[in-house]
């Protein structure tokens, strides 16, 4: 049983055509590993084309035996499911054992999401005259506004911005690019903060120049910078529920589906690969409106 040459095959494929991230690709190969392994210990010497639907099952069984969460289970039997996929268009099989398997139902928790007043609460308490004051309006405004992911904000760069357009350029997951349009209000307070602030920079390190949201060293903002800004507006207004840079992005799309934008136009703008992922959104049970996606935010208007 030789597994290997498959294997690194399947890791080219999630690298060059598939364009994942690192993670995500150690992620997948882990799911198949795990596959191995079992074979290993149950002493089942077969190719990877020659794996049959029941001895999958059989692994399925086991991993849930060991006390294995439903989510977790799905995880795996997902990179199983793209593994075979893989040999499928590779025409190393003619048929994928994982076909009519089913994932473990699991229950999908709902993130946080803010409504609109708390949203603006939360936007008004930061102390504008304190020298970081523009940049963190600018900030959480472009959150709300794009429904950005905290390293897409952190990463953001001057040369990406469309204003003129009314959109910006955004580096996603496997460094995807995607064009994002940006609401009225997060435009006008990063030309705010970028004629009262950064401009008047001196110290900028050179690998951030391109970069929009600085530190007061001139440096790159952190992720964990972003997280305790937000943490610490929510404990001034004593906000009640846990808040992160991820709940403005789940606000964002939440009231986009409320005010009826069309899925596949939120999808887009969140760079979802999947329309699934976007889904969890449609919990409101609105009508969707066959609208353009600015139409509907309340930032836009």
């Amino acid at each position: 049983m030789n597994w290997t040459p498959t294997i690194k095959g399947f890791k080219s494929y999630l690298q060059l055509e598939r364009s994942l991230s690192g993670n995500s690709i150690d992620a997948y190969l882990r799911d198949v590993e795990k596959f191995v392994e079992y074979l290993e210990l149950e002493e089942i010497d077969v190719q990877p084309e020659k794996v049959e639907q029941q001895t999958i099952e059989d692994f399925l069984q086991r991993i849930s035996e060991l006390g294995l969460n439903a989510r977790s289970q799905a995880r795996i039997l997902s990179g199983l499911k793209a593994f075979y996929k893989y040999l499928l268009m590779e025409d190393i099989i003619d048929m994928a054992p994982t076909e009519l398997l089913e994932s473990p139902k699991i229950g999908r928790k709902l993130p946080e999401v803010l409504s609109i007043d708390e949203v603006n609460e939360l936007i008004n308490a930061i102390d504008l005259s304190k020298a970081e004051g523009e940049r963190n309006k600018a900030m959480l405004e472009t959150l709300y506004s794009c429904g950005l992911r905290v390293s897409e904000l952190v990463g953001l760069q001057l040369s990406n911005l469309l204003m003129d357009d009314g959109f910006i350029r955004v580096v996603g997951k496997g460094d995807k690019e995607r064009i994002v349009p940006i609401g009225s209000v997060a435009i006008k307070h990063i030309n705010i903060y970028v004629s009262a602030t950064r401009n008047h920079m001196s110290n900028i390190d050179k690998e951030s120049e391109d970069i929009l949201f600085l530190n007061r060293r001139g440096k790159q903002l952190t992720r964990v910078m972003i997280f305790t800004i937000i943490k610490q507006l929510a404990e001034k207004i004593q906000l009640s529920k846990t808040v992160s840079p991820h709940t403005f992005r789940h606000s964002f799309a939440t009231h986009l589906v409320e005010g009826g934008a069309d899925l596949r136009a939120i999808q887009e703008m969140l760079g979802h690969e999947s329309i699934t992922t976007t889904e969890i959104y449609t919990h409101l049970d609105r009508e969707y409106l066959r609208q353009a996606i600015l139409d509907f935010h309340p930032r836009a208007k």
